[in-house]
């Protein structure tokens, strides 16, 4: 980098602090870096020499990197692209024009609702199992079936409606995981339309819980928890029944929310969020009602997480070393995987890379796709390969490999 493009790069950094208003100190605190390094990064007398930093500076700033790089390329980080993605979208676009459903069935062969059902039911626990392959090529067709039969049965149909909803519920996660934000955003809305036509408050609720986690990811926190409880609040209002999904449904809009709060920075309202849910999963037990995965270890994975997004790493590390994993239900290996992916983040910040390596080996062990389309997990690895030494760390440089990253 040019000493000209160190220093437009450090006036972007500067602007996008302000804007957010915070001091240089916070800032560099924030993102594990000392003041005088941020103040020299900002007067262009140094660049930001790590990707991991930098993609830090922009979640904390709440910006596209692009905005800090002065790049409109989104293609940098090398990410690979999951192979359903272009078919999925085709079948978004199609709107219930012909073509094979969920399974295989002849083109134009009407399908029932339950059979919809059943499909759809089978991409969310392949999801939920980080069987991202199997799961996308359910998806296409499921999405053309279920589009057709919405027309066939008109669109104020509730049980159309509600099969719809779960289908692009599932879509909606998938597309997320493997790093599709857009589209994710788009069939999250789609989910959330279609559970209000159902009439299902629950389905409603759980809707918005998926969307709320696509506008954090989309750096509009405070917009994601004001959904959030809203959500929960129309909840309570109109399901007095405290049935084990109904718990679920709401104990799962405070970890939502939590998760909003925490990449706010909030982290009074981000606690006080984990402590309610912490309360309700006491009730609840560990269980997967409604597709939530809700459970005392599911908040404490999202208690891991902010304090992750809070900058504290060594909370992150006390959570996830006293979880006892095994009290899961078994389908839910994303779940798992994901604690070894948070506590891998964790050891990184602290410098602990022996430790990141190993936990980020268990994870790939537990689900090879996971690892290789998380997109934090891929900056763990740039960061790690970046002080990287070879006789304490020697299975990093083949693990960067199997995931793509070198």
């Amino acid at each position: 980098m040019t000493p000209a493009d160190r220093k437009a790069a450090g006036q972007r950094i500067a602007r996008a602090r302000r804007r957010r208003g915070l001091s240089q100190a916070v800032l560099a605190g924030l993102v594990g870096r000392s003041e005088s390094w941020l103040s020299q990064v900002e007067r262009g007398r140094r660049g930001v020499d790590s990707h991991s930093v930098l993609l830090r500076l922009a979640e904390v700033l709440r910006v596209d990197i692009e905005e800090l790089t002065g790049s409109a390329d989104r293609d940098e980080t090398g990410r690979p692209a999951h192979p359903a993605v272009p078919l999925i979208e085709q079948a978004m676009m199609g709107y219930g024009a012909p073509g094979p459903a969920g399974g295989g069935e002849e083109p134009g062969r009407e399908v029932s609702l339950d059979f919809l059902r059943a499909q759809a039911r089978s991409a969310y626990q392949a999801y939920q199992a980080t069987r991202y392959d199997a799961a996308g090529r359910i998806l296409p067709g499921l999405i053309r079936g279920v589009e057709a039969a919405a027309r066939t049965a008109g669109s104020a149909s509730p049980a159309a409606s509600a099969v719809r909803a779960r289908v692009y519920d599932t879509t909606a996660a998938l597309l997320s995981r493997v790093g599709e934000p857009f589209l994710a955003w788009a069939a999250a809305d789609r989910a959330m339309f279609a559970a209000g036509q159902s009439g299902d408050p629950l389905l409603a609720a759980a809707s918005a819980w998926r969307l709320s986690y696509m506008i954090t990811g989309r750096k509009h926190p405070q917009e994601a928890l004001g959904l959030a409880m809203t959500a929960a609040t129309a909840l309570e209002r109109k399901t007095r029944l405290l049935s084990p999904e109904r718990l679920s449904v709401y104990g799962a809009l405070h970890l939502a929310a939590a998760t909003a709060a925490a990449a706010s920075f909030d982290r009074t309202t981000a606690q006080s969020l984990l402590a309610t849910a912490r309360g309700l999963a006491d009730h609840t037990g560990e269980a997967n009602y409604m597709g939530t995965a809700f459970g005392p270890v599911n908040v404490a994975i999202h208690a891991i997480a902010a304090s992750l997004k809070l900058g504290d790493p060594r909370t992150a590390t006390q959570t996830g070393e006293a979880l006892d994993l095994a009290a899961m239900p078994a389908g839910l290996v994303g779940r798992r995987t994901q604690v070894n992916l948070d506590l891998a983040r964790a050891y990184a910040m602290t410098r602990k890379d022996a430790a990141a390596v190993n936990l980020l080996l268990a994870a790939e062990r537990l689900s090879p796709q996971l690892v290789r389309y998380d997109a934090a997990t891929r900056d763990v690895l740039t960061e790690l390969l970046r002080r990287e030494h070879r006789p304490s760390t020697p299975e990093l440089r083949p693990l960067a490999r199997r995931v793509g990253v070198i």
